[in-house]
C-alpha cells in the first residue's frame, strides 16, 4: 500500500501529460485567402448564459447581419423602394428597419403589422409600400419573435425548437416566393438572382440559405436537449474518480432495508 500514493501521482502526471499533447495537437489552422472563422470575445453576459443560449446567440447575431445584408443588397437592385419609405437616403431606410426590429417596435406605415404579417403584405401584389423595408422587418421580427421576443438569450430563458424550426420554414418560403412571385407586368416584384445569358447572380439564393442552415442547426440542437443533458450527467461520472449508483427508492424505504 506504500507505493499506491506514488503511483496515484504517476497516474495524474500521465493525465496531464496526455492534456498537453491533446491541446499542443489542435493548432489553429492557418487563414486561406484571409478568411478565418470570426471569434466573440468575452463578455459578462456569456457567464449567464447555457450551451444552447449561446448557439441560439450566436444564430440570431449572425442571422440578423446576414439580413440587414439581405436589405441593403435589394435596395441597390430595386432603388425605387427606399424611396416610397419617406426616407431621403437608402442609408436612412436602412437604418429606420434596423431600429424597428432590434427595439422591438413596429414599422412606421404598417399599421402595427409585423412578422409574417408584414411579410405576407410585403410580397403582395397590391402593396405599393417600400417592399423591401416591409419584407426585411418582418423576416426580422419573425426571427425575434420565434426566439421568445430576445436578442439575446440567458439561463433562465428557452429555446422552443418548434418555432425556430417554423422561422427556418419561413425563410425557406420567403426565398421562393422572392424568385416567384410577379406583378400584374409579369415582372418580378423584387428584382434579386439574375440568371442571363452575361452570368448568374445567386448571392441573393446563398444569402438566404446560409440563415436556414444556421436555424435548422439551433432547432435540431433544442429539440434534443434533454437527452443531451442526461447524456452530459453520465459524462459527467465518467470524468470523475469513482462512479456511484442512483438510489431508486424512497428514504424511508431505504432505511427499512437497512434494518
Amino acid at each position: 500500500m506504500e507505493g499506491f500514493p506514488i503511483m496515484k501521482k504517476c497516474l495524474w502526471l500521465s493525465l496531464c501529460l496526455s492534456c498537453v499533447a491533446g491541446c499542443s495537437a489542435f493548432k489553429p489552422t492557418s487563414a486561406v485567402n484571409g478568411h478565418v472563422v470570426p471569434e466573440s470575445k468575452m463578455t459578462k453576459g456569456q457567464w449567464v448564459e447555457s450551451d444552447p443560449n449561446r448557439i441560439a446567440n450566436l444564430e440570431i447575431r449572425d442571422n440578423l447581419a446576414t439580413l440587414y445584408q439581405l436589405m441593403d443588397k435589394l435596395y441597390k437592385r430595386n432603388p425605387s423602394q427606399w424611396k416610397k419609405s419617406g426616407a431621403t437616403s437608402q442609408a436612412r431606410a436602412e437604418a429606420r428597419v434596423k431600429q424597428a426590429i432590434e427595439t422591438r417596435q413596429p414599422l412606421p406605415g404598417l399599421d402595427g403589422q409585423r412578422d409574417i404579417a408584414a411579410m405576407t403584405l410585403a410580397l403582395d401584389t397590391t402593396y405599393a409600400g417600400d417592399r423591401v423595408g416591409t419584407l426585411i422587418y418582418g423576416l426580422g421580427d419573425m426571427l425575434v419573435t420565434a426566439h421568445g421576443g430576445k436578442t439575446r438569450l440567458y439561463l433562465i430563458d428557452g429555446v422552443d425548437a418548434q418555432r425556430v424550426y417554423n422561422a427556418a420554414r419561413n425563410v425557406e418560403i420567403t426565398m421562393w416566393m422572392l424568385a416567384q412571385r410577379k406583378g400584374k407586368d409579369g415582372q418580378p416584384l423584387l428584382v434579386s438572382n439574375e440568371l442571363s445569358e452575361s452570368g448568374r447572380n445567386l448571392s441573393f439564393e446563398r444569402l438566404f440559405g446560409t440563415m436556414i442552415g444556421r436555424t435548422d442547426l439551433v432547432a435540431e440542437f433544442a429539440a434534443e436537449k434533454y437527452r443531451r443533458s442526461a447524456i452530459n450527467y453520465v459524462q459527467s461520472f465518467l470524468g470523475g474518480q469513482f462512479l456511484q449508483f442512483l438510489p431508486v427508492q424512497s428514504l424511508s424505504g431505504a432505511a427499512s432495508a437497512a434494518q
